[in-house]
């Protein structure tokens, strides 16, 4: 006698935690909320009133003299902006918050509608009705012809259509393109969230002011940059070597000052010209406001422009230096500009004596003096230059390891006394002022300088292209309607059938009555009714 062992059943599977269930659902929650539609466009509301501070307050990365302008005005209010990073709009944590949750919503609430538009895209139409008459457009009647002719004919008329027909039905749907269009368009935005994501990532700009007398820029680090900003990838390292000559700068003004067109005439070597050592030829190209210069997949842009004094300084000894540094504009209507031009007497070994002997030159200068006592500015051209100097001695702080901004003086070091005005003049060029050891200061000339910027940008061939895809999409989702067309057929006798005819218009009605009508017009070619619709 054999015996069985009855197995065990299986043990239950143990149920997650209440509190473990709490979560899961809350986060379920939490991410339906955050990928609705609903959703996407708050969060796109509330990045457009974001965006608004950036567009009407002056922003350090474009333009920091306006930014410090600000404060001069605004005392009390420009620091509480500071402090919510109102002149660091898209740099602040809360609008890179804005964007990341824009961007998941987009694509969270995208990506399922992406793939019911690829379904809806490609079903077959929808068998017919059993109830022809409850549709919005219906007809009905009795044509000469069996079903199979009455079909074929039917048939041939709906070329274009895509239809599906059996043995006494048709069933006809046309304007997938719009299924298509929306489809492109949904997946454009997530294509293009992408490629600005790759190009925040990627990118980089990067601003320089060089001389337009022959002057030299070249990519190689970031340390030829007066400002630079990189991307979150970039450390710099990898940027193309090209190079950039700037021969000569030319503006050209309207009577009342306004700008009214600029130009630099350049000389550039590409990246591979650079690496194999040709340095000889340079392909000219003339850079102007919106039409930048193109090379190795960067865009060199010209921004702005400026003036830069030419002084020589002689001491007693005979030993010469001539300073030639960018004046900073201080009214951008006149281009009154701001500087210091500084000097180390050369030959003296003690770096105390050193310290003591230098010579800063600093002031006002104006492209177009209004020849009074008071230096001012009545033409932002360089048509009357005139400078009003302070030629400050003492120690200008260059030994003390701190970094100092080249427009000015450490004004800690007047204060102290270390730093003294030992002249005071109104200087034209070719003019020369004596100080009272000798020293000699020359006024020799104005050289222009042009501000460039340098933006490396991966993704914006593909933002384009997702851009006109989008709109592309966008057009064909509101220009294209989709309706839908059945005729069922069904035989009288006597070489006669019956024609039932439904039209539905799945988006609205706009034009499918006229079509409709035209449809039963060929079809029902002697209607008895005028068509039920």
């Amino acid at each position: 006698m054999t015996s069985t062992t009855t197995p065990a059943p299986p043990a239950p599977t143990p149920e997650p935690p209440r509190r473990t269930r709490s979560v899961l659902a809350a986060l379920r929650n939490a991410w339906r909320g955050l990928t609705s539609m609903r959703t996407a466009l708050v969060l796109l509301f509330l990045l457009a009133l974001a965006s608004l501070p950036g567009a009407l307050l002056p922003q350090r990365s474009l333009n920091p003299q306006l930014v410090d302008q600000y404060f001069a005005d605004y005392p009390r209010l420009a620091p509480l902006l500071e402090r919510v990073g109102a002149f660091e709009v898209f740099a602040t944590p809360w609008f890179a918050a804005i964007y990341l949750l824009l961007m998941i919503s987009l694509v969270g609430c995208l990506t399922p509608r992406s793939s019911d538009y690829w379904r809806a895209m490609r079903q077959r139409p929808v068998a017919v009705p059993r109830a022809l008459s409850r549709m919005p457009h219906h007809a009905v009647d009795v044509v000469e012809g069996t079903p199979e002719q009455v079909l074929d004919r039917v048939d041939g008329r709906l070329k274009g259509w895509r239809r599906t027909r059996t043995e006494q039905a048709i069933s006809a749907e046309k304007g997938y393109l719009r299924e298509t269009g929306n489809l492109v368009f949904h997946m454009s935005i997530v294509g293009l969230l992408v490629a600005m994501a790759v190009g925040k990532l990627f990118g980089y700009e990067g601003q320089v002011i060089v001389l337009a007398n022959g002057s030299q820029f070249c990519n190689t680090s970031i340390l030829g940059y007066d400002s630079f900003r990189p991307g979150l990838q970039v450390d710099g390292t990898e940027l193309a070597p090209f190079c950039i000559r700037v021969d000569s700068f030319a503006a050209d003004y309207l009577d009342n000052g306004q700008p009214e067109q600029y130009r630099a005439q350049l000389g550039y070597q590409t990246a591979d010209q650079v690496e194999s050592g040709d340095t000889s030829t340079w392909q000219p190209y003339e850079l102007a406001v919106n039409h930048p210069l193109r090379v190795d997949d960067e865009r060199v842009y010209l921004l702005n422009h400026g003036y830069a004094p030419r002084f020589t300084v002689t001491w007693p000894d005979g030993q010469q230096r001539t300073g030639e540094i960018q004046w900073q504009p201080v009214d951008t209507t006149t281009y009154l500009s701001q500087g210091a031009t500084k000097f180390e007497r050369p030959g003296i070994a003690d770096a105390a004596e050193r310290q003591r002997s230098s010579i800063a030159v600093t002031g006002l200068f104006a492209p177009t003096s209004s020849g009074g006592q008071v230096v001012t500015s009545t033409f932002p051209d360089l048509l009357a230059p005139e400078a009003a100097i302070d030629v400050m001695r003492g120690d200008l702080g260059l030994d003390d390891g701190r970094g100092q901004s080249i427009f000015s003086i450490d004004q800690s070091k007047v204060d102290s006394g270390e730093l003294v005005r030992v002249a005071r003049e109104n200087m034209v060029p070719g003019q020369s002022i004596t100080l009272d050891d000798g020293t000699q200061i020359r006024f020799d000339a104005v050289t222009q300088w042009v501000a460039l910027q340098v933006s490396h940008d991966p993704g914006q061939e593909a933002v384009l292209v997702f851009a006109l895809l989008m709109l592309g999409g966008l057009g064909l989702s509101l220009s294209v309607k989709r309706r839908r067309f059945w005729v069922r057929v069904t035989p009288e006798g006597d070489g006669r059938s019956r024609v039932e005819l439904g039209g539905l218009a799945r988006t609205d009605r706009a034009g499918y009555g006229e079509e409709f009508d035209r449809l039963r017009a060929e079809l029902l070619v002697t209607p008895t009714n005028g068509g039920d619709r």
